[in-house]
């Protein structure tokens, strides 16, 4: 979908426990939830 989008050299970052702490907690551990960063750039 990214590079569908028309950027270029994506990168995922390694996931993170985005909802540690948060309201929601149990859940997002219940279904496996993770967080990830996307890099990604735009062709000049």
């Amino acid at each position: 979908m990214i590079r569908a989008a028309g950027l270029e050299d994506v990168e995922l970052a390694n996931p993170l426990d985005t909802f540690a702490g948060a309201r929601g907690e149990e859940s997002a551990r219940e279904f496996g939830t993770l967080g990830y960063s996307i890099r990604a750039r735009r062709p000049e």
